[in-house]
């Protein structure tokens, strides 16, 4: 059984060495053990080997019996850097993404990195991304410093998509008001799961799936609350004349349409998204090499989810191989 991982970070060395250069809005610092830490405002990110050695991170694939990942760039993303360097850093990402991903083909395909702080020029990246790089698409952030991706300053770029008929992975950032979950890692732990949910519902209730239904749209961390959630969004539908303003139909109708890795590891939580989305719309992921990352729990759950062996087959790497058309 062919195994894929859609979620899981990498950043390239050339790109590590850029921000350690200091033109960067991200301070890097190492850790008692040697790693760098990417701090960045409101967050930081600790770098272990699996962030940054793709050699390291294929011999750990092997044991695990992974047998391709779809990697992406993670927070901070290059949208905390001006414009210009936002540019210049998701461009060079993006070259070392298809140099990895050429050199060790079929271990590794990439999503897309954008300059989202530069919604014109993240068009341009993007076309060269899939057109040229032959990437499935791209990895959005949640918000963009504190813009909604629903916002249509970034209709262009789903014009793009749709046009091209790309993935896009939606990733969650720090979240708006970050300051009351400063504590216990109440940021990662469960803001970025609603800053996921409340993107998505965004997205939904503003049109922007009515108007480019060809994008294949992809959730993080099992959609934060999204499977949970979805029947609320109906009743506001039916509710509230706003949210009626853009869509023709209920929210869950449009998110059911939507994939959702499995970045929880709860096999019940994720039969329930099963029951939601359908097994054909639940994609592997791990968050592979975070600290709550795991591959082996992520393995575990999908064994232990009480599914047709067909269908844990499919939300394994089938799914994926027709997704992102896969060799």
């Amino acid at each position: 059984m062919r195994v894929v991982d859609v979620h899981n970070h990498y950043y390239p060395p050339r790109y590590m060495a850029a921000l350690q250069s200091g033109e960067s809005a991200v301070t890097i610092r190492m850790d008692a053990d040697g790693n760098p830490e990417l701090h960045y405002p409101g967050d930081y990110n600790t770098a272990v080997p699996g962030h940054r050695d793709v050699a390291y991170r294929e011999t750990v694939l092997e044991k695990e019996g992974i047998a391709t990942q779809i990697f992406s760039l993670t927070t901070p993303g290059t949208h905390v850097e001006t414009p210009a360097r936002a540019v210049k850093y998701a461009s060079m990402v993006n070259d070392e993404f298809a140099k990895d991903v050429q050199a060790r083909s079929p271990r590794f395909a990439a999503y897309a990195t954008l300059p989202l702080n530069d919604p014109k020029a993240s068009v341009t990246e993007f076309r060269r991304a899939v057109e040229q790089l032959k990437f499935p698409g791209a990895m959005l952030f949640s918000n963009v410093n504190g813009v909604a991706l629903a916002d249509e300053r970034y209709w262009p770029l789903y014009e793009a998509a749709n046009e091209l008929g790309a993935v896009l992975h939606i990733h969650p950032t720090n979240p708006i008001n970050v300051d009351a979950m400063k504590q216990y890692w109440l940021m990662p732990l469960v803001g970025f799961l609603f800053d996921t949910t409340v993107a998505a519902a965004h997205l939904v209730f503003s049109g922007v799936n009515e108007r480019f239904p060809r994008i294949r749209w992809v959730a993080s961390h099992l959609g934060g609350a999204l499977p949970y959630l979805a029947e609320r969004l109906d009743r506001g539908y039916e509710a509230f004349p706003e949210c009626r303003a853009n869509i023709p139909k209920p929210p869950s109708e449009y998110l059911r349409k939507w994939y959702y890795d499995t970045v929880n590891f709860d096999p019940r939580a994720l039969e329930l998204a099963v029951k939601f989305a359908g097994a054909d719309h639940i994609l592997a992921g791990s968050d592979y090499p975070h600290a709550i990352g795991s591959i082996p729990m992520m393995m575990k759950a999908l064994n232990a989810m009480q599914v047709p062996d067909a269908d844990r087959a499919a939300i394994m790497g089938g799914n994926a191989v027709k997704l992102y058309g896969l060799g």
